[in-house]
């Protein structure tokens, strides 16, 4: 057995090649969205994807105004059809995509697993899990065949957690994403492409008002999440810019660049824990 280990993310001292095209699913908001208009202000150009096309819009004219390219593409990454069509429009608008950003992500009902909702389920694992490998799926091969690509799957520190008694299907669903991305990194070595999984800290997103709304209708152990919602408020929690620049910086390696790794950014709230 392999000795576990931590990667954090640090500066690199390399420069961002040019002409690079991304893709950034979840740009709406959070996460993805300031990863998105950190990419475009070093003049990568980048597919905004996700299922509200006024948030994607109202991104694409934050990065326009800033002097950016874009474009917004309104697409449900957990149906096949839709990301097939997604590879299509992304190519003919901007470019064959050299990044991929997978940051679209959902959070689940506080509850016992007796106690769940299967469409629920279903759909959290459709988009957490199903949704990643349908956009790498669509896009690594010309990563491929260009021979340069990076691939970065946002993850959650907890799937690293021992289970707990509630909430099973998020932490399940960012397990599988850990392993099905050290798989496409073991199918990536020697081709120039890259695959790592990131969390990006203890962020506060639409996820984390999601689930302080969850939180606070529940009694006994639901109710306990609201530990975490707290601390998250009372201190503002980890900048989703963070994340950008671990993008950044893998943008950035060479022959040093990480592979088939969990990620952690710099200086964050959480103290990154041992994974593979």
């Amino acid at each position: 057995m392999s000795e576990k280990r931590t990667f954090t993310i640090q500066e690199s001292e390399g420069n961002i090649p040019e002409g690079l095209v991304a893709v950034v699913t979840g740009a709406g908001s959070g996460v993805g969205r300031a990863v998105a208009i950190e990419l475009a202000k070093r003049g990568v150009k980048v597919g905004l994807v996700g299922r509200r096309r006024g948030k994607l819009e109202m991104v694409e004219k934050t990065i326009v105004e800033g002097g950016g390219s874009c474009g917004s593409f309104a697409a449900d990454v957990s149906n096949i059809d839709e990301v097939d069509g997604l590879k299509k429009q992304i190519s003919s608008a901007l470019g064959s995509p050299a990044i991929l950003v997978n940051a679209a992500g959902i959070h689940c009902e506080l509850v016992p697993i007796r106690e769940t909702t299967p469409e629920k389920w279903k759909n959290t694992i459709d988009i957490n899990l199903f949704g990643c490998y349908l956009t790498c799926r669509a896009f690594m091969g010309e990563m491929i065949s260009n021979g340069w690509g990076r691939i970065i799957n946002v993850t959650s520190a907890s799937s690293l957690h021992p289970p707990g008694h509630i909430g099973a299907v998020y932490p399940l669903s960012k397990v599988a994403l850990n392993h099905f991305t050290r798989q496409l990194a073991s199918e990536l070595k020697e081709t120039g492409v890259t695959a790592n999984v990131i969390h990006p800290g203890e962020v506060k997103t639409e996820m984390w008002a999601k689930i302080k709304e969850d939180a606070s209708s529940r009694d006994g152990e639901g109710k306990g999440a609201l530990r975490w919602v707290r601390t998250v408020e009372r201190t503002g929690g980890d900048p989703p810019e963070a994340t950008a620049e671990a993008v950044l910086t893998l943008l950035r390696c060479e022959t040093s660049a990480p592979n088939g790794q969990f990620l952690w950014i710099r200086d964050g709230m959480k103290e990154p824990m041992p994974s593979w």
